[in-house]
């Protein structure tokens, strides 16, 4: 799988997308896919990137109808995706940017086990932060499977979070709304609701699927949730501020 891995590389660096995998490879499987999306990782890592955490994707049902694909999925985080909050981001180097507010954690443990729930989530939780990710794919179209998605590692790019604030026992994120704007006007908005019915539940489902490969979440890494509301295009020249009553804003710029 690390040819294909070195494929999607190629195309992220190029900027110049390929045919989705499950077209190239027809019967490829969930499991192969996650081989290719850790190939790709292993190279990037070989370039001096270092994991940071992990981005579940697909769980609200705005995202799972945008992108016809039924089912959650997930990302490894690497540190050169990461960009201040109110700073810049080039989108000349991404072939296909969208994106969406989330709700993001740092864990102040370790986390893992299939039999990790809501409440050993909530006690392993150290901060929580709003979040902006900018999605892209490596294939043309965005006319992707599951498989698709995840080989691409599910899509991540590029990660904005806000200044973090403390993730007391009582926080419930489920009715706080993100707002996200571009250029001061509303685009779209979510609850927290909307992401697995809390987006506590996308630590459990991180740390439960981590688990099946005999590995778990680490004291320090960022778990992003899962996006509120639906992808936006992201285009060059424009100002995006995601915001919710409980917690500090984040925001970017891009050229």
């Amino acid at each position: 799988m690390e040819q294909e891995a070195r494929a999607l590389l190629a195309a992220e660096r190029s900027g110049t997308p390929i045919e989705p995998l499950t077209a190239r490879r027809p019967g490829v499987t969930l499991a192969d896919a996650y081989r290719v999306q850790w190939a790709g990782t292993a190279l990037r890592i070989a370039d001096g990137a270092r994991p940071v955490g992990h981005k579940i994707g697909l769980t609200s049902a705005a995202m799972r109808e945008q992108m016809g694909i039924d089912a959650p999925d997930s990302g490894i985080l690497l540190d050169d995706m990461a960009v201040p909050s109110g700073g810049e981001l080039a989108v000349s180097g991404l072939v296909c940017p969208r994106i969406e507010a989330e709700f993001a954690f740092v864990l102040g443990r370790d986390l893992a086990g299939e039999a990790v729930d809501l409440e050993t989530a909530r006690s392993a939780v150290a901060q929580v932060m709003a979040a902006l990710e900018v999605i892209d794919t490596r294939y043309r179209g965005w006319q992707i499977t599951l498989e698709d998605s995840v080989a691409d590692n599910a899509a991540c790019a590029r990660i904005v979070t806000g200044p973090p604030a403390a993730f007391e026992w009582g926080m419930d994120l489920r009715d706080q709304v993100l707002s996200t704007r571009i250029d001061g006007a509303v685009a779209a908005t979510g609850a927290g609701r909307e992401v697995l019915g809390d987006p506590l539940a996308s630590v459990v489902w991180m740390a439960r699927r981590l688990a099946a490969f005999g590995v778990g979440l680490k004291a320090g890494d960022i778990v992003l949730a899962g996006s509120v509301h639906g992808s936006l295009p992201l285009l060059a020249g424009a100002h995006v501020e995601a915001s919710c009553k409980a917690l500090p804003p984040v925001s970017v710029r891009t050229r």
